[in-house]
């Protein structure tokens, strides 16, 4: 699944940003980490050259499990039994524990990066699963060429800003489209040379 889609520019700052399956509490630390990322390695690269980078990080799960036992305290008389129903209702003669512990499992998680430069803005695209390397080479490519559709040239940070409103729509036209279809069917899409507009029923 895609996990993240950023622009940013020049001076690292967040003009765009897509997240999906995300906590919030872990968008900060994306957000820094992508910017840093395209800091040290981004200067000099050209315009659509790909850069790739992997990423693993840890995180615990917490698992609370809950046991509850009823104890009863068994009287002398042989006629416990039918009187069962009435006992039951005394909760004198019950005592009811709730004993809980937490356990916690760490977790490891491999996702992929593929960023590049476009005109004065940088691209981050974010990844998991079956959405590697390769997949996320084809998802920025669409991304991009849809922003040089929308703009009509590589676009300068005021030109992005400009058109910040129909870059959106785009953008949000093209994840909705790749959550609901196949990487295959993508690919097939790109394939075919089809015009990006008319793939994300861009009117």
């Amino acid at each position: 699944m895609i996990l993240a889609v950023l622009f940013a520019n020049s001076e690292g700052n967040i003009l765009v940003e897509r997240f999906n399956g995300v906590p919030a509490e872990e968008r900060l630390h994306w957000r820094s980490f992508l910017v840093k990322l395209g800091a040290d390695n981004l200067k000099g690269v050209k315009n659509e050259e790909l850069l790739v980078a992997s990423h693993k990080y840890e995180y615990l799960s917490s698992i609370l499990h809950f046991s509850i036992y009823l104890v009863a305290i068994m009287p002398d008389s042989l006629d416990f039994f039918p009187k069962l129903p009435s006992l039951l209702a005394w909760p004198g003669n019950f005592h009811k524990w709730k004993s809980h512990f937490e356990s916690k499992k760490k977790h490891s998680l491999s996702v992929y990066i593929v960023y590049t430069v476009l005109g004065d803005v940088s691209v981050y695209v974010v990844g998991k699963d079956e959405y590697d390397e390769l997949a996320l080479a084809e998802v920025i490519f669409v991304i991009t060429s849809a922003v040089k559709d929308v703009c009509g040239k590589l676009p300068t940070e005021r030109l992005f800003l400009d058109k910040y409103g129909r870059i959106c729509l785009t953008l949000d036209e093209i994840i909705w489209k790749i959550f609901f279809s196949s990487g295959l069917e993508l690919m097939e899409l790109l394939d075919g040379h089809c015009d990006i507009l008319s793939l994300i029923g861009y009117q």
